[in-house]
């Protein structure tokens, strides 16, 4: 028994083992994906901006950047992490960072104005538009609901047909603006990829000292020098002498 005991501990400590080696594998490979995001956002050299006090600003105040904000958490519903925006680091290179430069972008493109100018008058749906310029407001383009919930002006908003819908709709949301869209995309995937790995490192780890410590306890029981006392035999149930049968 006791020899079973021991084999059983050093199986599992083993594999406590393995797991350990698990997690230091994976930490190094999570920690090369940070090194080369950080290279990345580098080069990049994206920054966001805060006030004297720490708060984020655009364009110089912070109703700018709550608006922002908003746009984030909850017109897009992004679970945003305070712990992501650092005043002394403010370099883009987190996922809450990437994906507030991407509002960023979006809120400054829906809260635009862009210029039509037609050449000659044009009639579309039994409206007719005179030529010269026209302003299209950005956010006041698609369904009523849309517009009515602030979420009028993207780019499936836009009726292509339509003599100023359709020319502002590239006007504003240009290749310039779903480049940058897409390559902040793939900063934020990176970033909570990463963090997830993170957590699988940590999990790793977590087993591996688990199954070491209870392997390394079995086989400490195993070499206790203590054994349990089994009596050999039974003793006869005791009768009284004088009892008859």
């Amino acid at each position: 028994m006791v020899s079973r005991l021991r084999t059983l501990g050093i199986v599992v400590a083993v594999f406590g083992v393995l797991f350990l080696a698990g997690g230091g594998y994976a930490f190094m490979q999570v920690q090369a994906g940070y090194d080369s995001l950080q290279s990345f956002s580098e080069a990049q050299n994206v920054t966001l901006s805060y006030n004297d006090d720490g708060q984020l600003v655009d364009r110089g105040t912070t109703e700018g950047a709550d608006a922002i904000m908003h746009v984030l958490t909850v017109d897009w519903n992004y679970p945003v992490s305070d712990a992501d925006f650092d005043p002394n680091d403010p370099l883009v290179n987190t996922a809450s960072e990437y994906m507030y430069q991407m509002a960023t972008i979006g809120y400054h493109t829906l809260h635009g104005t862009q210029t039509v100018t037609l050449a000659a008058a044009v009639e579309y749906d039994g409206v007719i538009y005179a030529a010269g310029p026209h302003e299209v407001v950005i956010n006041e383009v698609g369904s009523d609901e849309r517009v009515a919930a602030g979420l009028g002006g993207y780019w499936t908003d836009f009726d292509r047909s339509h003599p100023l819908e359709g020319p502002a709709r590239g006007q504003a949301w240009s290749g310039t603006a779903h480049s940058l869209f897409g390559q902040l995309g793939v900063g934020t995937v990176t970033a909570s990829t990463l963090q997830i790995g993170l957590g699988v490192t940590a999990l790793l780890i977590g087993l591996g000292l688990t199954f070491g410590f209870m392997g390394l306890g079995m086989v400490w029981v195993s070499r206790s020098k203590r054994e349990l006392e089994v009596p050999g035999t039974v003793p006869e149930a005791w009768v009284p002498k004088d009892s008859t049968v």
